[in-house]
Protein backbone atom coordinates (compact mmCIF):
# COMPACT_ATOMS: atom_id res chain seq x y z
CA UNK A 1 0.00 0.00 0.00
CA UNK A 2 2.81 2.40 0.85
CA UNK A 3 4.43 1.83 -2.53
CA UNK A 4 1.14 2.52 -4.31
CA UNK A 5 0.66 5.72 -2.32
CA UNK A 6 4.18 6.92 -3.16
CA UNK A 7 3.68 6.12 -6.84
CA UNK A 8 0.37 7.97 -6.92
CA UNK A 9 1.93 10.98 -5.19
CA UNK A 10 4.81 11.03 -7.69
CA UNK A 11 2.36 11.01 -10.60
CA UNK A 12 -0.01 13.67 -9.31
CA UNK A 13 2.22 16.04 -7.33
CA UNK A 14 3.79 17.80 -10.40
CA UNK A 15 0.34 18.40 -11.86
CA UNK A 16 -1.64 19.28 -8.72
CA UNK A 17 1.06 21.08 -6.71
CA UNK A 18 3.89 22.06 -9.10
CA UNK A 19 5.68 24.42 -6.70
CA UNK A 20 5.69 21.80 -3.93
CA UNK A 21 7.09 19.28 -6.40
CA UNK A 22 9.90 21.63 -7.45
CA UNK A 23 10.87 22.38 -3.82
CA UNK A 24 10.77 18.71 -2.80
CA UNK A 25 12.75 17.62 -5.87
CA UNK A 26 15.37 20.31 -5.19
CA UNK A 27 15.81 19.11 -1.59
CA UNK A 28 16.18 15.47 -2.64
CA UNK A 29 18.62 16.49 -5.37
CA UNK A 30 20.76 18.52 -2.95
CA UNK A 31 20.94 15.69 -0.38
CA UNK A 32 22.01 13.17 -3.04
CA UNK A 33 24.54 15.52 -4.63
CA UNK A 34 26.37 16.39 -1.42
CA UNK A 35 26.71 12.73 -0.40
CA UNK A 36 28.34 11.54 -3.62
CA UNK A 37 31.96 11.61 -2.48
CA UNK A 38 31.10 9.76 0.75
CA UNK A 39 29.14 7.19 -1.30
CA UNK A 40 32.04 6.64 -3.72
CA UNK A 41 34.52 6.17 -0.89
CA UNK A 42 32.17 3.76 0.88
CA UNK A 43 31.57 1.63 -2.21
CA UNK A 44 35.26 1.38 -3.10
CA UNK A 45 36.02 0.67 0.56
CA UNK A 46 33.88 -2.48 0.67
CA UNK A 47 35.30 -3.86 -2.59
CA UNK A 48 38.33 -6.17 -2.53
CA UNK A 49 40.43 -3.47 -4.21
CA UNK A 50 43.19 -1.29 -2.78
CA UNK A 51 42.02 2.35 -2.85
CA UNK A 52 45.45 3.57 -4.01
CA UNK A 53 45.68 1.05 -6.87
CA UNK A 54 44.93 1.96 -10.50
CA UNK A 55 41.70 -0.05 -10.35
CA UNK A 56 40.66 1.57 -7.07
CA UNK A 57 41.39 5.02 -8.52
CA UNK A 58 39.41 4.23 -11.67
CA UNK A 59 36.44 2.85 -9.71
CA UNK A 60 36.30 5.91 -7.45
CA UNK A 61 36.44 8.18 -10.52
CA UNK A 62 33.53 6.32 -12.14
CA UNK A 63 31.33 5.87 -9.05
CA UNK A 64 31.70 9.55 -8.12
CA UNK A 65 31.52 11.20 -11.54
CA UNK A 66 28.71 9.20 -13.19
CA UNK A 67 25.94 10.09 -10.70
CA UNK A 68 27.37 13.59 -10.23
CA UNK A 69 27.12 14.39 -13.93
CA UNK A 70 23.69 12.76 -14.27
CA UNK A 71 22.34 14.74 -11.30
CA UNK A 72 23.71 18.03 -12.66
CA UNK A 73 22.40 17.26 -16.12
CA UNK A 74 18.93 16.37 -14.83
CA UNK A 75 18.65 19.64 -12.91
CA UNK A 76 19.81 21.84 -15.79
CA UNK A 77 17.78 20.01 -18.45
CA UNK A 78 14.66 20.33 -16.28
CA UNK A 79 15.24 24.07 -15.88
CA UNK A 80 15.96 24.49 -19.60
CA UNK A 81 12.78 22.59 -20.45
CA UNK A 82 10.81 25.14 -18.46
CA UNK A 83 12.67 28.01 -20.16
CA UNK A 84 12.09 26.44 -23.58
CA UNK A 85 8.35 26.57 -22.95
CA UNK A 86 8.64 30.24 -23.93
CA UNK A 87 10.76 29.46 -27.06
CA UNK A 88 8.74 27.55 -29.68
CA UNK A 89 10.40 26.61 -33.02
CA UNK A 90 8.03 29.03 -34.78
CA UNK A 91 9.13 31.91 -32.59
CA UNK A 92 12.79 31.04 -33.12
CA UNK A 93 12.45 31.02 -36.92
CA UNK A 94 10.40 34.23 -36.92
CA UNK A 95 12.95 36.00 -34.72
CA UNK A 96 15.88 35.01 -36.93
CA UNK A 97 14.08 35.68 -40.22
CA UNK A 98 13.36 39.28 -39.18
CA UNK A 99 17.07 40.21 -38.88
CA UNK A 100 19.62 40.42 -41.68
CA UNK A 101 22.60 42.33 -40.28
CA UNK A 102 25.66 40.98 -38.51
CA UNK A 103 23.97 40.94 -35.11
CA UNK A 104 21.65 38.20 -36.38
CA UNK A 105 24.57 35.73 -36.29
CA UNK A 106 25.13 36.51 -32.61
CA UNK A 107 21.42 36.15 -31.90
CA UNK A 108 21.24 32.85 -33.79
CA UNK A 109 24.24 31.41 -31.94
CA UNK A 110 22.82 32.54 -28.59
CA UNK A 111 19.47 30.91 -29.36
CA UNK A 112 21.37 27.72 -30.17
CA UNK A 113 22.43 27.52 -26.52
CA UNK A 114 18.85 27.15 -25.27
CA UNK A 115 17.65 25.03 -28.20
CA UNK A 116 18.96 21.46 -27.86
CA UNK A 117 19.27 20.13 -31.41
CA UNK A 118 21.73 17.45 -32.47
CA UNK A 119 23.13 16.56 -35.89
CA UNK A 120 20.24 14.15 -36.52
CA UNK A 121 17.94 17.21 -36.56
CA UNK A 122 20.14 19.08 -39.04
CA UNK A 123 18.18 18.44 -42.26
CA UNK A 124 14.61 19.21 -41.10
CA UNK A 125 15.89 22.19 -39.12
CA UNK A 126 17.85 23.50 -42.10
CA UNK A 127 14.84 23.14 -44.39
CA UNK A 128 12.58 24.93 -41.92
CA UNK A 129 14.98 27.86 -41.64
CA UNK A 130 15.37 28.17 -45.42
CA UNK A 131 11.60 28.11 -45.90
CA UNK A 132 11.22 30.82 -43.27
CA UNK A 133 13.65 33.08 -45.15
CA UNK A 134 16.43 32.93 -42.55
CA UNK A 135 19.72 33.98 -44.25
CA UNK A 136 22.16 31.15 -44.96
CA UNK A 137 24.96 32.45 -42.74
CA UNK A 138 22.55 33.00 -39.84
CA UNK A 139 21.27 29.44 -40.26
CA UNK A 140 24.81 28.09 -40.04
CA UNK A 141 25.53 30.11 -36.87
CA UNK A 142 22.54 28.42 -35.26
CA UNK A 143 23.41 24.94 -36.56
CA UNK A 144 27.00 25.20 -35.29
CA UNK A 145 26.08 26.53 -31.85
CA UNK A 146 23.10 24.23 -31.11
CA UNK A 147 25.02 20.93 -30.82
CA UNK A 148 28.30 22.45 -29.61
CA UNK A 149 27.25 25.04 -27.01
CA UNK A 150 24.15 23.72 -25.27
CA UNK A 151 23.03 23.06 -21.72
CA UNK A 152 24.35 19.49 -21.78
CA UNK A 153 27.89 20.57 -22.69
CA UNK A 154 27.94 23.50 -20.28
CA UNK A 155 26.54 21.43 -17.40
CA UNK A 156 29.12 18.69 -17.87
CA UNK A 157 31.96 21.20 -18.14
CA UNK A 158 30.81 22.98 -14.99
CA UNK A 159 30.46 19.72 -13.08
CA UNK A 160 33.85 18.33 -14.15
CA UNK A 161 36.03 21.45 -14.50
CA UNK A 162 34.31 24.36 -12.74
CA UNK A 163 32.70 27.58 -13.91
CA UNK A 164 35.85 29.16 -15.42
CA UNK A 165 36.32 26.41 -18.02
CA UNK A 166 32.56 26.31 -18.68
CA UNK A 167 32.48 30.06 -19.36
CA UNK A 168 35.63 29.80 -21.47
CA UNK A 169 34.07 27.08 -23.61
CA UNK A 170 30.85 29.12 -23.91
CA UNK A 171 32.77 32.15 -25.17
CA UNK A 172 34.88 30.09 -27.59
CA UNK A 173 31.93 28.14 -28.97
CA UNK A 174 29.90 31.29 -29.56
CA UNK A 175 32.88 32.97 -31.23
CA UNK A 176 33.35 30.05 -33.63
CA UNK A 177 29.62 29.84 -34.43
CA UNK A 178 29.19 33.59 -34.95
CA UNK A 179 32.35 34.04 -37.02
CA UNK A 180 31.82 30.95 -39.18
CA UNK A 181 28.21 31.90 -39.91
CA UNK A 182 29.19 35.48 -40.74
CA UNK A 183 31.93 34.31 -43.13
CA UNK A 184 29.62 31.83 -44.88
CA UNK A 185 26.98 34.55 -45.21
CA UNK A 186 29.50 36.93 -46.78
CA UNK A 187 30.53 34.30 -49.34
CA UNK A 188 26.97 34.35 -50.81
CA UNK A 189 26.81 30.60 -51.39
CA UNK A 190 23.04 30.21 -51.72
CA UNK A 191 23.59 28.80 -55.21
CA UNK A 192 25.29 25.80 -53.61
CA UNK A 193 22.15 24.64 -51.86
CA UNK A 194 20.62 21.60 -53.52
CA UNK A 195 18.19 22.64 -56.26
CA UNK A 196 15.15 21.16 -54.55
CA UNK A 197 15.91 23.18 -51.42
CA UNK A 198 16.22 26.48 -53.31
CA UNK A 199 12.99 25.79 -55.18
CA UNK A 200 10.92 25.30 -52.04
CA UNK A 201 8.31 28.04 -51.52
CA UNK A 202 8.91 30.28 -48.55
CA UNK A 203 6.38 30.11 -45.73
CA UNK A 204 5.20 32.90 -43.48
CA UNK A 205 6.64 32.90 -39.98
CA UNK A 206 4.58 33.50 -36.90
CA UNK A 207 5.03 33.33 -33.18
CA UNK A 208 2.74 30.36 -32.72
CA UNK A 209 -0.33 30.09 -30.57
CA UNK A 210 -0.18 32.14 -27.42
CA UNK A 211 -2.55 30.05 -25.32
CA UNK A 212 -2.46 30.10 -21.54
CA UNK A 213 0.38 27.96 -20.18
CA UNK A 214 0.17 27.21 -16.46
CA UNK A 215 3.00 26.52 -14.02
CA UNK A 216 1.96 22.86 -14.02
CA UNK A 217 2.26 22.82 -17.82
CA UNK A 218 5.77 24.26 -17.67
CA UNK A 219 6.83 21.76 -14.98
CA UNK A 220 5.46 18.99 -17.20
CA UNK A 221 7.52 20.34 -20.11
CA UNK A 222 10.60 20.29 -17.89
CA UNK A 223 9.96 16.66 -16.94
CA UNK A 224 9.37 15.75 -20.59
CA UNK A 225 12.69 17.43 -21.43
CA UNK A 226 14.45 15.30 -18.80
CA UNK A 227 12.90 12.09 -20.11
CA UNK A 228 13.78 12.95 -23.71
CA UNK A 229 17.33 14.32 -23.33
CA UNK A 230 18.68 12.52 -20.25
CA UNK A 231 16.98 9.35 -21.45
CA UNK A 232 18.93 9.56 -24.70
CA UNK A 233 22.35 10.70 -23.51
CA UNK A 234 22.86 8.74 -20.27
CA UNK A 235 24.49 5.76 -22.07
CA UNK A 236 26.98 8.17 -23.68
CA UNK A 237 27.71 9.69 -20.28
CA UNK A 238 28.29 6.32 -18.64
CA UNK A 239 30.47 5.13 -21.55
CA UNK A 240 32.45 8.37 -21.64
CA UNK A 241 33.07 8.31 -17.90
CA UNK A 242 34.08 4.64 -18.11
CA UNK A 243 36.68 5.51 -20.77
CA UNK A 244 37.78 8.49 -18.69
CA UNK A 245 38.08 6.28 -15.61
CA UNK A 246 40.31 3.84 -17.51
CA UNK A 247 42.56 6.70 -18.66
CA UNK A 248 42.54 8.15 -15.14
CA UNK A 249 43.54 4.86 -13.56
CA UNK A 250 46.04 3.33 -15.98
CA UNK A 251 47.56 5.98 -18.29
CA UNK A 252 50.85 7.21 -16.74
CA UNK A 253 51.12 10.80 -15.56
CA UNK A 254 52.12 13.27 -18.29
CA UNK A 255 51.89 10.55 -20.97
CA UNK A 256 49.51 12.67 -23.04
CA UNK A 257 51.86 15.67 -22.88
CA UNK A 258 54.09 14.02 -25.48
CA UNK A 259 51.35 13.86 -28.13
CA UNK A 260 48.78 16.48 -27.01
CA UNK A 261 50.94 18.94 -25.06
CA UNK A 262 51.35 22.63 -25.87
CA UNK A 263 54.97 22.12 -26.96
CA UNK A 264 53.95 19.83 -29.85
CA UNK A 265 52.97 22.29 -32.61
CA UNK A 266 51.19 19.58 -34.56
CA UNK A 267 48.98 18.49 -31.65
CA UNK A 268 46.10 20.89 -32.45
CA UNK A 269 45.62 19.96 -36.13
CA UNK A 270 46.09 16.30 -35.21
CA UNK A 271 43.38 16.61 -32.56
CA UNK A 272 40.99 18.16 -35.11
CA UNK A 273 41.76 15.47 -37.70
CA UNK A 274 41.15 12.76 -35.11
CA UNK A 275 37.93 14.38 -33.91
CA UNK A 276 36.16 14.90 -37.26
CA UNK A 277 35.60 11.20 -38.16
CA UNK A 278 34.24 10.46 -34.68
CA UNK A 279 30.57 10.63 -33.81
CA UNK A 280 29.69 11.58 -30.26
CA UNK A 281 27.79 14.24 -28.41
CA UNK A 282 29.15 16.36 -25.60
CA UNK A 283 27.91 13.87 -23.01
CA UNK A 284 30.24 11.20 -24.35
CA UNK A 285 33.36 13.21 -25.10
CA UNK A 286 33.67 15.59 -22.12
CA UNK A 287 34.54 12.91 -19.52
CA UNK A 288 37.28 11.70 -21.88
CA UNK A 289 38.54 15.28 -22.18
CA UNK A 290 38.70 15.52 -18.38
CA UNK A 291 40.88 12.42 -18.19
CA UNK A 292 43.16 13.62 -21.03
CA UNK A 293 43.76 16.92 -19.23
CA UNK A 294 44.60 15.09 -16.02
CA UNK A 295 47.29 13.14 -17.88
CA UNK A 296 49.09 16.17 -19.30
CA UNK A 297 47.22 17.12 -22.48
CA UNK A 298 47.06 20.87 -23.16
CA UNK A 299 43.75 22.69 -22.67
CA UNK A 300 43.69 24.25 -26.13
CA UNK A 301 44.38 20.89 -27.77
CA UNK A 302 41.63 19.03 -25.94
CA UNK A 303 39.14 21.87 -26.53
CA UNK A 304 39.95 21.68 -30.26
CA UNK A 305 39.44 17.92 -30.15
CA UNK A 306 36.13 18.28 -28.32
CA UNK A 307 34.81 20.99 -30.66
CA UNK A 308 35.72 19.02 -33.77
CA UNK A 309 33.99 15.87 -32.47
CA UNK A 310 30.78 17.76 -31.64
CA UNK A 311 30.58 20.38 -34.41
CA UNK A 312 32.31 18.69 -37.37
CA UNK A 313 31.43 15.01 -37.21
CA UNK A 314 31.55 13.03 -40.45
CA UNK A 315 28.00 11.67 -39.92
CA UNK A 316 26.68 15.24 -39.74
CA UNK A 317 28.39 16.08 -43.05
CA UNK A 318 26.77 13.02 -44.64
CA UNK A 319 23.36 14.08 -43.33
CA UNK A 320 23.81 17.66 -44.58
CA UNK A 321 24.75 16.34 -48.03
CA UNK A 322 21.02 15.88 -48.59
CA UNK A 323 20.54 19.65 -48.68
CA UNK A 324 24.01 21.10 -49.47
CA UNK A 325 26.25 20.71 -52.49
CA UNK A 326 29.83 19.49 -51.88
CA UNK A 327 31.40 22.95 -52.26
CA UNK A 328 29.22 24.42 -49.51
CA UNK A 329 29.88 21.45 -47.22
CA UNK A 330 33.63 21.83 -47.80
CA UNK A 331 33.39 25.57 -47.08
CA UNK A 332 31.43 24.90 -43.88
CA UNK A 333 33.98 22.34 -42.65
CA UNK A 334 36.95 24.51 -43.65
CA UNK A 335 35.68 27.68 -41.98
CA UNK A 336 34.67 25.95 -38.74
CA UNK A 337 37.89 23.90 -38.62
CA UNK A 338 39.91 27.09 -39.11
CA UNK A 339 38.16 28.72 -36.18
CA UNK A 340 38.74 25.65 -33.99
CA UNK A 341 42.45 25.60 -34.90
CA UNK A 342 42.82 29.25 -33.92
CA UNK A 343 41.07 28.54 -30.60
CA UNK A 344 43.41 25.64 -29.87
CA UNK A 345 46.62 27.52 -30.68
CA UNK A 346 45.59 30.70 -28.84
CA UNK A 347 44.76 28.88 -25.61
CA UNK A 348 47.81 26.72 -25.76
CA UNK A 349 49.84 29.93 -26.04
CA UNK A 350 48.19 31.90 -23.23
CA UNK A 351 47.25 29.18 -20.70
Amino acid sequence: MAELAVGKLARHLPRDHPWAFVVLAALVWAVLYWQLDRLAEAVVGVLPVARASPLGDALHFFIYDAPKVLLLLTAVVFAMGIINSWFTPERTRALLASRHDGTSNALAASLGIVTPFCSCSAVPLFIGFVQAGVPLGVTFSFLIAAPMVNEVALTLLFGLFGWRIALLYLALGLAVAITAGWVIGRLRMEAHLEDWVREMPQVATGTGAAGLVTVADRVAMGLDNVREIVGKVWPYIVLGIAVGAAIHGWVPENFMAAIMGRDAWWSVPLAVLLGVPMYSNSAGVIPVVQALLAKGAALGTVLAFMMSVIALSLPEAIILRKVLKPRLIATFIGVVAGGILIVGYVFNAVL
